[in-house]
């Protein structure tokens, strides 16, 4: 069994910031894969399905982020799984808006929500990195990451949820190839036709240069031309 966590910060005014990107990948699995309805356990929100035979635990803690890692911890506990067995969906400043990468272990890289997680059940889960791009200077990090996504990113974030949510069941079968590859035909699908530039074009016939003309034969010289030529 799984357990994948999204991270966020739990009601309406936050439900559309850049710091709820977790709760909206989770949300999207729930929808398309045909979870049961969220309801109230671990401080936080569950549903529970299966991809296919593979039975999974979706948990968007809503202790809010500084202290995700006690919701999640609790249900590492009720469910006797090891830490290897969670999955972090999460925000990634360090990302192009756009760009996922997986990842198993290492630091928190000052993310609040994966500071907690640390603190209650270690490092050594898995993880997936949503990029969300950085402001610019790290004093305008809070602001950025609670505000929420502008519309002109709408269009590269329907597309990064549908392909989580296309590959979730890779994921969980810890395929994570697979799983960047759903992501990847969403968020960059394969153009039509077979790439080929195509025939050149002929190459135009360039104008043959006019003959030149003849230049005119020389009137034959008389006997005293020809004399005189001689002495000159």
């Amino acid at each position: 069994m799984k357990l994948i966590v999204g991270l966020g910060n739990p009601g309406g005014k936050y439900a559309r910031n850049r710091h709820n990107i977790g709760f909206m990948a989770l949300d999207r699995i729930a929808d398309d894969h045909g979870f049961s309805p969220w309801k109230g356990k671990f401080q936080g929100s569950v549903s529970e399905g299966r991809f296919g035979s593979d039975r999974a635990v979706l948990l968007k803690p809503e202790t809010f982020m500084n202290n995700s890692g006690q919701s999640v911890q609790a249900a590492v506990k009720f469910y006797k799984i090891d830490p290897a067995d969670v999955i972090v969906f999460h925000d990634e400043l360090d990302l192009a808006p756009g760009k996922v990468k997986c990842k198993t272990g290492g630091g928190h890289a000052g993310h609040n929500g994966l500071r907690s997680i640390h603190a209650h059940i270690g490092a050594d889960y898995d993880r997936v990195r949503m990029g969300i791009g950085h402001p610019g200077h790290k004093d305008a990090v809070a602001g950025y990451v609670l505000r929420d996504f502008p519309k002109a990113d709408e269009g590269w974030l329907n597309d990064v949820l549908r392909g989580v949510s296309d590959g979730a069941a890779d994921l969980a079968r810890g395929d994570t190839g697979r799983f960047m590859n759903a992501v990847a035909l969403r968020v960059a699908p394969p153009r039509s036709g077979t790439g080929s530039k195509g025939p050149k074009k002929p190459t135009e016939a360039q104008p043959k240069p006019a003959p030149s003309k003849p230049e005119p034969e020389a009137e034959p010289q008389s006997p005293l031309q020809k004399l005189m030529d001689r002495f000159r």
